[in-house]
């Protein structure tokens, strides 16, 4: 045998990757499909419908109930709990449980209640003892109840996940970001009457701008973005308080502090962009060189890798 089971653990599947471990008390169906160099500590259940990956980590206390999901490399602590039902009920049973996706080298901490039919995205890091009502974004850092966005792994997301330091303002301008994105200055002009800012489109963008929009009252915990352009161009200021901006170009995350309409930050396409902790009275105003066009959109993260890749 290619797996090890402890004397008193129960395996019933054969669908067992190679060196993979299943410590003592931990019972795994026959239906379940668990890949390579697996460990799966004591006290652990898995169902029949679940599919866990290559070089997955389940600490003792966890069950895997039937649509859960493990990408590779997904680390689950201890106690975590998952749910597949929105409305159970004592030996009534849905057509179809719900799948829960735990994305490609996602971290779950200790005692985290996940609620069905979620995506944790990639790399994503569930703080302890949060509780997931909603998708998280992949490379986000979510924690409470409900967990809300604190951060985003600002590293590599193919190597190092440390969440790095958050800038508590836009960093200089020669600033080097993922992806050829850039800061750029925009005219402000300010006296007793007020303060006005001013973009010239043929000479300060580089880009002719063919659609404006304004995003303006986010509740705080919420995230817009999330999703790169094929050929559109777009260039963020915030015109009125704070947002924190996100640029990820697939090998490296960078994140920046929009406080000031001074500051615009130019984001190429295929770039994969999100934004959040608006301030309550943030207004974040957003040049695109485009018309809106749906096709133009990626928003799932691992497409808009596999696009990177194809492009590379």
């Amino acid at each position: 045998m290619s797996f090890f089971v402890h004397p008193q653990g129960i395996c019933e599947t054969d669908s067992v990757g190679d060196g993979t471990r299943i410590w003592a008390f931990a019972h795994v169906l026959p239906g379940a499909k668990i890949g390579r160099e697996v460990n799966i500590n004591d006290h652990v259940f898995i169902e029949n419908d679940v599919i866990v990956g290559d070089g997955v980590t389940i600490k003792s206390g966890v069950q895997l109930w039937d649509g859960i999901r493990l990408g590779n490399d997904v680390f689950v602590g201890p106690n975590v709990t998952f749910t597949n039902d929105h409305f159970p009920r004592s030996k009534h049973y849905p057509d179809k449980f719900l799948t829960t996706v735990v994305a490609q080298g996602a971290s779950i901490g200790g005692g985290a209640v996940i609620l069905p039919g979620l995506h944790i995205g990639r790399n994503a890091m569930v703080g302890a003892g949060a509780v997931v009502t909603r998708n998280v974004p992949a490379g986000a850092i979510v924690v409470g109840n409900p967990a809300r966005i604190i951060g985003y792994v600002t590293d590599s997301p193919k190597k190092d996940d440390r969440r790095g330091v958050a800038a508590t303002s836009a960093p200089p301008f020669d600033t080097t970001l993922p992806g050829g994105a850039r800061l750029m200055p925009v005219t402000v002009a300010s006296d007793l009457r007020g303060s006005l800012a001013a973009v010239e489109f043929a000479t300060e963008l580089p880009f002719q701008p063919a659609r404006f929009f304004a995003v303006f009252g986010v509740p705080t915990k919420d995230v817009r973005g999330e999703h790169a352009h094929r050929t559109c161009e777009q260039f963020l200021v915030a015109l009125s308080g704070t947002v924190r901006a996100i640029v990820d170009d697939g090998n490296a995350r960078a994140e920046i502090l929009l406080a000031d309409p001074s500051i615009g930050l130019y984001v190429p396409a295929m770039l994969w962009g999100s934004q959040y902790d608006y301030s309550p009275d943030a207004v974040l105003g957003v040049f695109a060189s485009k018309p809106y066009d749906s096709d133009d959109y990626i928003r799932d993260y691992d497409e808009f890798l596999a696009a990177v890749n194809s492009y590379s």
